[in-house]
């Protein structure tokens, strides 16, 4: 008695001289693999063949012979295999269709505060002998002063009585560093041959969150502005005499509110002191600080302008708040603020905004634990940088490139993205512009 033929063999006898018909070769294989169908020509065995699925044209069609490393084109396949390929299945989106580079982590991280990060500045004073360091301030109230040469702490000031420090500045004369707290102090530190001492100090009469601003002038002389008595006032002190120069008030009609950012600066055309003040209604006003009046103001958002930045050689500034937007704006001639263009974000909230010496990057501190990086210029969205596990509270550049983010997770993340004499319409390590980057750095 004849045995049956095994599954899957691929044979079927039939009445001698006709001819076989086409079978199925075999059971569907594993892995999403499908079995072939082949035509049975002779008595022989017929060998089971496999298809893979390959992209081709835009769609996924099948590849006979079970090589997946093999990439197809329609033409390829015979007219057999087209009519058992369909239908054809849509290819994945583009940005599936390759992996991009694994994505940059932070150059390195800084850790030991013990509290958030409010405060961020670089201080160029010791670059010259190859030790750069960065300032950070921290909820606590400590000042912690970094070698980014050997990333560790080099020394801690503690000066604000366990106060929020909100603000760092060093004076370009020499290794002296001014630090504002919530304990209504701001202080001026003598850093110079590691003494780290407090030389004066200039008590605040408004508790409030607005970050102060210095002018330097010459090596003796230099212009501070700082909150003032009233709540919507800011009081513009002569430096280290503590002169008052004078006290801005908003006019009668005006109902800005606090100031929240200040920023004093000087035209090359024009020796005069300006300063530009965010408020707490959204508005941009700018001051001329020898005549004690407001020579423009816009409406910039509908919250709180929480942190901005001015690029002096274009006339130009940026500002975000708790909203969903920043907003671009620019001084003309005839010293008239104007908004240029607003760029929406996906999340609300950002609490700094600070643009690169070369001005041709900036990055935003966000609420949402991201740092954002656009083109100053366009405004393109170049990079989101993500490690950080709570609210970004403050960035800070430094002359050579180097973006420092201090946050809530008390950790300081320093990046390396585009080097000051890089390209900046090409992606971040091919990344597309605008993606998030940093997903896989260390805790």
């Amino acid at each position: 008695m004849r045995s049956p033929a095994p599954l899957g063999s691929g044979r079927r006898r039939g009445p001698p001289g006709k001819r076989p018909r086409v079978v199925w070769g075999g059971r569907a294989h594993a892995g999403g693999v499908a079995a072939r169908r082949v035509p049975a020509l002779s008595a022989a065995p017929v060998r089971t063949g496999v298809a893979t699925f390959c992209p081709a044209g835009g769609t996924w069609t099948l590849t006979p012979g079970g090589d997946r490393s093999a990439v197809s084109s329609r033409r390829s396949v015979d007219p057999l295999h087209r009519r058992f390929a369909q239908p054809q299945v849509p290819a994945p989106p583009a940005s599936m269709a390759a992996s991009p580079l694994p994505p940059p982590d932070p150059q390195f991280v800084l850790r030991g505060t013990q509290s958030a990060v409010h405060a961020l500045h670089f201080f160029g004073g010791a670059q010259e002998q190859g030790c750069p360091l960065l300032l950070s301030g921290s909820l606590s109230g400590l000042v912690h002063i970094w070698s980014l040469q050997t990333r560790r702490a080099v020394a801690t000031l503690d000066g604000h009585g366990g106060q929020c420090v909100t603000w760092l500045q060093t004076l370009p004369q020499g290794h002296q560093l001014l630090s504002q707290g919530r304990d209504l102090k701001l202080h001026l530190w003598d850093l110079a041959e590691g003494r780290n001492t407090v030389v004066d100090s200039v008590v605040l009469e408004s508790m409030g969150f607005c970050r102060s601003s210095v002018l330097a002038g010459t090596q003796e002389r230099w212009m501070l502005a700082m909150p003032g008595r009233g709540s919507d006032e800011v009081q513009i002190l002569e430096m280290p005499s503590k002169t008052s120069v004078c006290t801005l008030k908003p006019e009668a009609d005006a109902k800005p509110g606090m100031p929240m950012c200040l920023e004093l600066w000087q035209a090359d055309s024009n020796p005069r002191p300006l300063l530009l003040a965010g408020y707490e209604d959204g508005s941009v006003a700018l001051w001329d600080v020898s005549e004690r009046k407001v020579c423009s103001r816009v409406a910039c958002h509908t919250e709180p302008v929480m942190g901005f930045d001015f690029d002096s050689q274009k006339t130009r500034g940026v500002s975000g708040s708790a909203e969903k937007a920043l907003a671009v704006w620019s001084l003309d001639e005839q010293q008239a603020l104007q908004v240029c263009r607003t760029h929406e974000l996906t999340n609300p909230g950002i609490a700094d905004v600070k643009i690169r010496p070369d001005c041709k990057i900036l990055a935003t501190a966000g609420w949402d634990h991201r740092v954002r990086v656009f083109h100053w210029r366009t405004m393109k969205p170049l990079a989101v940088l993500r490690f950080h596990s709570a609210t970004v509270h403050c960035v800070a550049f430094a002359a050579d490139g180097l973006l420092a983010a201090g946050s809530g997770d008390q950790r300081i993340s320093i990046w390396s993205l585009y080097p000051t004499h890089s390209d900046m319409s090409a992606p971040l390590l091919g990344h597309a512009e605008g993606r998030e980057v940093g997903a896989h750095a260390v805790a």
